[in-house]
This record gives C-alpha cells, structure tokens and sequence, in this order.
C-alpha cells in the first residue's frame, strides 16, 4: 500500500480503520464517526472491511456515502477523502448483525485487523483504528488469539506490551488487563507493575509530548493495604516497582489509595495513572467518559487505537449505536500520528 503523488492533501495523516466484526456495531459507529466533515477533514482514510455493510449501516443512519470503493488488492493508493478496501472475495456474511459469535463474521474481522497491521508494521499508513471484535468468533475460526493486544503483540514482536486507555487529559494503564481477579494473584509480580509505568512514561513523552510527566500507582487493596492490615502486596510487589522506576528516573507516586485515585482533585495531579487490573481502571474510566474515551496499545511500534465498547450484539443492525467513543479514537489516532510526524521532522531551522 502506498500513498499517492504528494499534494496538498498528502501531509495529513493516512489513518487505517478495520471494521471490526461485520455482525458488531463496527459498521455502523464507524459510518457515523467518518460522517462528520470536520473529522475527514482532518486526515486520510482507509477502512478495510465490506462496502455492502457500511452502505447498510449508512442507510439507516440516512448518511449519504462518502466514500469510494476498490477491491482490496494490497496495492491502494489514497490522495484524499475515504476509500473503503473492499474484502468482497470472503465467505458471504450475514448482515443483519445481532446473532452473537460467528465463525464467517470473526474470519473476516480477523483479515480486516490482519491486513491494517501489515500495512501499520510496514509504515504504509500511519496509524490503525480497530472497531470492535468478537474474540470467540475469532477462535471459531481458527484465530488462537486472546484480542487485538495479543495479536499485535506477536505481529510486532513486541515482548512488552499494555492497554491505555485516554479521555482527555485522563490516562489510565492497566498492569493486568483479561485475566481472571482469582488468577491475578498468580501473575502479581514487581515485573508486571513496572512494566505499564515503564511503557506509560515513555508513551507521554514521545506520544503526547510530556517530558516529565507525573504517574500515580494505585494500589492493589482497599485503602492500598492500610501499611499491610489489609493485605502486603503493596508493602512486597508494588513499592518496589515504585523504587525501580524512580531509580530509572520516572516521577511516580504510589501506591494511591484505589477508591479516591479517580477523584478529580486528586487525578488531575496526575498526567497518567496505573490501575492493576481492568476493572479498577475502566470501571471509572467508561462511568466519567464513556462515549469519549479511547484505548491505545503500548510497547508496539506503531499508533493503534480503539473505541473502549465491544460488538454490542443486542444492538448491532438496529440504528441504535453511538459513534462518540470510535470518533474519540480516531481523533486520538489523527492526534498521535501528526504528533508523530512533527517529531521526526525535527525543529526547524533558519536558514
């Protein structure tokens, strides 16, 4: 995949959008976050998934289209606007979504991500928004993977590699993400919670342009263990993670007490927070910004962003999505990218 000539409009950003699981709400929230003006206005874009159900999604949405079609056939070039690459040599997929897992459905959410990634690895698009997908209609059709972060971990060989999740100023890493609370005792340990602090500092200053930015740890029990009255993790696994990032020259406070970290007096101390498992984190995340937060991947190469909703089933077909979360991480996405691309264009210089 390559860009066209340059123009005037080959300085924004080519922004790479997978549509998700084709029986998902992917279709449609992505219909109606591109609708704006404004937004397309911003950047260029590539949706690799199938015309036939953005043009559904779209039509009951009243949305004229606004994009152009080809075949996806590796080789697409795009100058300006929206071109949808159109995966129309798949297995036939239902299209009036809301049935739950499906092994056609997940194949083709499957090659949409796939090919996005390629093309993200290789440097052909500048950053790649994933829709939503359904990780049991990905292993009914073969793909072992445990969702997108596992997926691009291993395509980009990426030993190292966390969720953040973004709503305005609010950054909230996970140090677990889909593990099971009973199992995470088993997994709790000082690499596990030094890691996202690691990967954090270095996303807010080469990401968001943060050069000493502040972290707050949260802690792993109540009241973050009361000095060990209710529970040592914090005493035996977290303060140590605190120290070995402070001696690596990170500004990081912790452990906080979990229950008050999200309060608005005491988050805004803060340019980034590290929650110890996904609940702890997301629960306050989606209650204060649920349709304008964004999740991105540390540790791998390349900017991926993502909406912080799942497939929706019960909805999905019916109109009744909202695009504001998939909008938030395509602007995250445009964002990073042009942050990106001033970073390696350097400070300029007179001549």
């Amino acid at each position: 995949m390559n860009a066209s000539a340059p123009d005037s409009n080959a300085a924004r950003p080519l922004i790479g959008i997978s549509m998700g699981d084709p029986l998902g709400l992917g279709p449609e929230v992505v219909v109606k976050a591109l609708a704006s003006p404004e937004l397309r206005g911003r950047a260029r874009f590539i949706i690799f998934g199938l015309e036939e159900l953005l043009e559904v999604a779209a039509d009951q949405a009243e949305i004229n289209p606004f994009w152009w079609r080809e075949p996806y056939d590796q080789g697409v070039r795009v100058g300006s606007g929206v071109l949808v690459a159109d995966f129309d040599e798949l297995q036939p997929v239902r299209t009036n979504g809301g049935r739950g897992p499906d092994a056609p459905a997940g194949h083709a959410a499957f090659r949409f991500v796939e090919e996005g990634a390629r093309h993200l690895r290789e440097g052909n698009i500048d950053a790649l928004v994933t829709a939503p997908i359904c990780k049991e209609s990905w292993h009914l059709a073969g793909h072992k993977f445990r969702g997108h972060t596992d997926f691009l971990a291993r395509r980009f060989d990426a030993r190292r590699v966390n969720m953040l999740f973004v709503a305005g100023r609010l950054r909230v890493a996970l140090a677990s993400d889909h593990v099971p609370l009973f199992e995470l005792r088993n997994r709790f340990t000082i690499g596990l919670v030094h890691q996202p602090i690691d990967l954090l500092d270095q996303a807010l200053r080469e990401w968001f342009g943060i050069d000493r930015a502040q972290i707050g740890v949260l802690g792993l029990n109540p009241h973050a263990g009361e000095n060990g009255l209710l529970g040592d993790e914090e005493q035996r696994i977290i303060e140590p993670a605190l120290t070995a990032a402070r001696n690596a020259g990170i500004q990081v406070s912790g452990p906080l007490p979990p229950d008050t970290a999200f309060v608005p007096e005491v988050a805004q101390k803060y340019d980034g927070l590290v929650a110890m498992y996904h609940d702890q984190g997301l629960i306050p995340i989606k209650m204060q910004a649920f349709h304008a937060a964004a999740q991105m991947t540390l540790g791998i190469e390349g900017i991926r962003t993502s909406p912080v909703h799942g497939t929706a089933f019960d909805i999905a077909g019916k109109n009744r999505g909202h695009p504001g979360s998939m909008r938030a991480a395509v602007e995250l996405a445009i964002e990073l990218a042009t942050q990106r691309q001033r970073r390696l264009a350097g400070p300029l210089v007179a001549p």
